[in-house]
């Protein structure tokens, strides 16, 4: 198999190949390994560089300055001798996973069991940065091959990899899209007949999956191969088909409870039902912590709002709602879900960002200067700020002065 061309070099890179040289010196086998050599073959740049030898823990604490342990059991070390932080770990093979998540015990191995433990073979590759170019890749399970073809394919078996670890058929899809891969049909085949157990794996793991599918260009793949492979009732708790057009429109970066919102659009939330319900929904399958599932509820909110109320919304009201937080975001989503109306609220959103002082001007007045007035703090407070604001949203109070006067009128008449 002819051996990709690879020329990348990176602070981090040379820190890794700096661990490596020093291994070797003590007369060790050292290589890079899993992630970084897969995206160093299909031309992505490698977030971490991480390094497997035969040298065990002890040992490499003893060969480097500046070591910290972060899983010895496993025979994980961490360096930062050479300014970056490499994971090392000791080739191992894995006893049995009696927890579908980890290995109950390992053993120190060679490169080659090393490689035969882990999830696909993509990952399973170690990459010699001092051997000839030709030479650098080792290859114990036919990888560089399905990189060649663009093929996920499971490690040996493809039930013994999923019934190790039921997280990995969430894994081969984020894998296949984020590199637009096909799974291969053996894999495929296990992931559909295990989909149900993928539901007894932490909602914490799971949500952390999503996110990182979500949140990567590849989300439209993603989702569409989670419906395909029968992954979703034991993700969300329902089955339902993905429509991708809204999620289609959404730009390669955003943020998390945008991603969402057009998830569950996607799987049929109609705009204007219950989004308090969805959003806690996706809060409990997916373990969101507060701030997304605000951030759902309130772009979802946003657009029952502007899909079913924008027009009978008065000034200071189309205002608040166009400067909340999320607004411009959800009027991005409803541009693909009805265009005609989202440009034309777009185009009013525009005009109104330049009528008296914007959308979201400096209130006037505060509740210091109601109490210089002589009201007392109490639930009335909100209401009579909010009225001034909205006078001052709308161009009936023009400056403090104004908005004092307007404040004296209404406590008069409440009186």
């Amino acid at each position: 198999m002819t051996q990709p061309s690879v020329h990348f070099d990176s602070k981090e890179y040379r820190a890794a190949s700096k661990v490596i040289e020093t291994l070797r010196m003590h007369g060790h086998i050292a290589y890079l390994a899993g992630g970084c050599v897969r995206d160093l073959l299909l031309g992505v740049e490698p977030k971490d560089f991480d390094v497997a030898t035969d040298a065990h823990p002890e040992q490499i604490e003893s060969y480097f300055r500046k070591t910290a342990s972060v899983g010895a059991a496993f025979g994980v070390m961490l360096v930062r001798d050479f300014g970056e932080t490499i994971e090392v770990a000791t080739f191992r093979s894995d006893g049995v996973y009696s927890d579908a998540r980890r290995p109950d015990s390992i053993e120190f191995s060679s490169p080659n069991e090393d490689s035969k433990r882990r999830d696909f073979t993509i990952n399973a590759l170690f990459y010699d940065p001092f051997a000839p170019e030709h030479d650098r890749v080792i290859d114990f399970v036919g990888g560089l091959e399905d990189i060649n073809n663009r093929v996920l394919r499971a490690v040996g078996e493809p039930e013994d990899r999923l019934a190790e670890d039921h997280l990995r058929a969430l894994r081969a899809v984020r894998f296949a899209a984020k590199y637009k891969l096909a799974i291969d049909e053996r894999t495929k085949t296990a992931i559909q007949e295990h989909a149900r157990e993928l539901s007894g794996v932490s909602i914490e793991r799971i949500g952390e999956e999503v996110r990182k599918m979500l949140m990567h260009p590849s989300r439209v793949q993603a989702s569409k191969m989670i419906n395909e492979l029968g992954l979703d009732d034991a993700i969300f708790g329902d089955v339902q088909s993905f429509d991708s057009t809204v999620m289609a429109s959404l730009a390669d970066k955003v943020e998390y409870p945008v991603a969402l919102s057009a998830l569950a659009i996607g799987r049929g939330f109609a705009i204007g039902n219950d989004y308090q319900s969805i959003a806690t929904k996706y809060r409990t399958k997916l373990d969101l912590s507060n701030t997304d599932q605000v951030g759902m509820r309130t772009v979802l909110g946003c657009l029952a709002r502007l899909d079913q109320g924008w027009e009978g919304l008065a000034i200071a009201q189309k205002k608040r709602l166009a400067s909340q937080r999320w607004a411009a975001q959800a009027l991005d989503i409803y541009h693909a879900i009805d265009e005609e109306s989202a440009q034309r609220i777009h185009e009013q959103v525009e005009q109104l960002a330049q009528e008296f002082g914007g959308l979201c001007p400096k209130p006037l007045i505060s509740g210091a200067d109601l109490i210089e007035l002589g009201c007392k703090p109490g639930p009335e407070f909100k209401d009579i700020l909010d009225a001034v604001y909205d006078q001052q949203l709308e161009g009936g109070v023009e400056s403090q002065p104004q908005a004092i006067e307007f404040v004296q009128k209404q406590v008069r008449l409440k009186k």
